[in-house]
């Protein structure tokens, strides 16, 4: 099979139909896909609810179809496509080579012959960059054999301390290219919460920066890499990405400079090399919030064949094709959230990704929250993604999109890490409406880290309700299952995945007998993965998630995800920010606390708590109004932006602050000691 970019069994002949268009009519990605299914395949279906039961029910005829319309290759074959369904465990491709590095840089003659860059980059200070496909490939090349001349060999693991920008991207697929396995950690990150995660990988390479740039202050971190070298005794090797912000020299085996500045007949002969389907790609982590982070081993073939199923769900299409001439995709993330992995993720479908390093809401003395609308306008944007708190974010500070530039190219939404609100997501697209694009579509995805994919999601073609994800993703056999473990529509239920995907962990560094892997995911169901989240499925296909299972609010036997409290109260223009606890255990009574951040200058009276009890009855029932209410400084949150509901409840349970939270994986530890003050407080009352 021919190795060609882009999908072109299909495209090709859409290409050469519109020769005198390049600018064709606009095809979602997955009716592309379904049109080749037809075409290809012989397969129609009535519905989408038809195609995704077919993708879950056939899996081996989804995942093959996949293969054959990504035109995946491999120089040595594969016996099946699922040759053992077993959770964990699945054997997927077995014998197929792969290379996730390979399946980026094909796309580099083509699109530089359509003159789209593979990276836009901007950081904070306005400084913007573009990095042309060649140019990419040429670095990659170049980091790459200095990473083979210090020594690194296939399953040698490089750890990163590095900020979102082209030379992480860079450094990764120089990784990749030669089978080390990757890891990232982000600058913003205690040194700590960094050493705890690579201590457990035992890195040979550490690849860092010396300073970086956040929310208007230039930030050294040069003793920081020192100390992180120091913690780590089996890095061998130190490459320094400098800044203008290090205090002092990092001592470095070499420099990010000199790594990537070598253009010699080795670099322009540079191959990938070919990999095992299961060959370790990189490293993830869960978000620490106790313990130990777990860190998570994916392989190339995994992630490549579930990026596959993304870019058809998600509409991610090349920048080179026909009806995506120019595609650029942006998703806010620190390196240290798996949204990172995506963005880069969209290289491989040949689209131009664009990076923002920086804060996405300005500084503390100068609240900013058309920061990352302007960059996108300035650099035509066509995929916009963030997590649903910036958004809710921009909605409270009130952003006028008409006043933050040309933003008419954006024709897609993304939005996860926790549940749109209905409010929110309409005041979007009541934003875009005005601006001229009244069918703005929104991806509303759900799914995880441990598995860097999407459960549940979008789709280009299905109504939009807002509030809520349209479907199941392609592939994802995914079912909210009741407490008697039996399927349930209309109901909320705990969200389990009762087949294998190709991108599940293959196992937990360090983890013996997958005891940490077994405990994490399968202690609930023997054979089924058990996500920890509450979900419903709705007749009509569409999903709501309702925030993690075991920070669910039970009261008098009524069940409720902590989503819809939120939603209700955070609505009120006085409230900021909001989290609520329930200390029922053990037979004892819901005793439920929910905590407020206010606008400043405001103090929670007793009319504001009766507006707050109001908003609650309204909007999601009388019986989980709070048995107490106290304003708050800050909610403390994890660097991905998650609320900590567990740890704080835990807390408040009266468990040891030290046992229950990591302060290094958090975006705000300073918070800490006033929710113990509290505790002991109620304690008191």
């Amino acid at each position: 099979m021919i190795d060609v970019p882009c999908n072109v069994q299909y495209i090709a002949s859409f290409r050469t139909a519109n020769l005198s268009n390049m600018h064709a009519p606009y095809i979602p990605q997955i009716r592309l896909y379904q049109d080749w299914l037809s075409a290809q395949r012989g397969l129609r279906f009535d519905d989408y609810a038809a195609l995704w039961q077919w993708s879950v029910t056939d899996q081996n005829a989804f995942w093959q179809s996949l293969w054959d319309y990504e035109a995946m290759h491999s120089p040595t074959p594969y016996t099946a496509v699922l040759s053992d369904a077993r959770m964990p465990g699945a054997q997927w491709f077995k014998g197929a080579q792969v290379n996730y590095a390979q399946r980026v840089l094909r796309h580099v003659d083509a699109a530089q012959a359509a003159g789209v860059p593979a990276i836009i980059s901007e950081d904070e200070l306005g400084h913007a960059r573009e990095l042309a496909w060649p140019e990419l490939r040429r670095q990659v090349a170049s980091f790459a054999l200095a990473l083979r001349d210090l020594g690194v060999r296939p399953g040698d693991r490089v750890a990163a301390y590095l900020p979102n920008v082209p030379e992480t991207v860079v450094a990764f697929l120089a990784c990749a290219s030669l089978g080390a396995i990757w890891s990232v950690c982000a600058p913003d990150m205690g040194t700590q919460a960094v050493a705890d995660r690579f201590q457990q990988i035992t890195p040979r390479v550490l690849i860092a920066t010396d300073g970086v740039f956040y929310a208007g202050k230039g930030m050294d971190r040069s003793s920081v890499v020192m100390s992180l070298r120091a913690a780590l005794p089996s890095v061998e090797k130190l490459i320094v990405l400098q800044s203008a912000y290090a205090a002092q020299a990092v001592p470095a085996d070499l420099t990010f400079a000199q790594a990537i500045a070598r253009d010699d007949e080795a670099v322009r002969s540079f191959e990938p090399t070919w990999l095992d389907f299961d060959h370790p790609l990189w490293i993830v982590y869960s978000s620490g919030t106790t313990g130990l982070p777990k860190p998570l081993v994916h392989g190339h073939g995994g992630i490549l064949m579930m990026a596959a199923a993304g870019s058809k769900q998600g509409d991610v299409g090349c920048s080179y094709a026909p009806n995506n001439l120019g595609e650029r995709f942006h998703w806010y993330s620190s390196t240290g959230w798996v949204m990172w992995n995506s963005q880069i993720g969209g290289l491989l479908s040949g689209a131009t990704i664009c990076l923002f390093d920086g804060s996405p809401g300005g500084s503390k003395e100068a609240p900013d929250w058309t920061v990352l609308w302007r960059f996108a306008a300035r650099h035509k944007v066509t995929y916009f993604g963030a997590g649903a708190a910036f958004y809710a974010n921009c909605m409270k500070a009130e952003v006028d999109l008409s006043q933050c530039g040309d933003l008419s190219r954006i024709r897609a939404l993304g939005a996860t890490g926790s549940p749109l609100s209905e409010d929110t997501q309409r005041w979007g697209t009541a934003q875009f409406a005005a601006i001229g694009t009244p069918d703005i579509w929104w991806s509303n995805i759900s799914g995880g880290t441990d598995f860097c994919g999407v459960f549940v999601g979008g789709h280009r073609e299905l109504p939009l309700v807002p509030g809520r994800m349209q479907c199941r993703s392609l592939g994802c056999a995914v079912e909210a299952w009741n407490e008697q473990g039996q399927p349930v529509i209309g109901e909320v239920g705990e969200l389990v995945c009762t087949k294998p995907l190709p991108s599940m962990p293959l196992f937990f560094w360090g983890d013996e007998g997958n005891a940490r892997y077994l405990s994490s995911y399968f202690d609930v169901y023997l054979g089924v993965w058990r996500h920890g989240d509450w979900l419903k499925v709705d007749a009509d296909e569409s999903c709501v998630i309702y925030g993690r299972s075991d920070a669910t609010i039970n009261r008098h036997g009524l069940r409720m995800g902590t989503s819809e409290i939120y939603a209700a109260v955070e609505a009120l223009p006085e409230v900021l920010d909001s989290m609520v606890i329930d200390l029922e255990y053990l037979g004892r009574d819901s005793r439920m606390i929910m905590f407020v951040v206010l606008r400043e200058g405001l103090t929670l009276d007793a009319p504001l708590q009766r507006r707050i009890n109001e908003a609650i009855k309204v909007g999601v029932s009388p019986r989980f109004i709070p048995d107490m209410t106290i304003q708050a400084p800050e909610i403390p949150r994890t660097l991905s932006g998650k609320k900590q509901e567990v740890p704080i409840k835990k807390v408040f349970l009266g468990q040891p602050l030290t046992k229950v939270v990591n302060p290094d994986a958090m975006a705000n530890p300073q918070c800490l000691p006033w929710y113990v003050a509290q505790f002991k407080l109620t304690q008191q009352a």
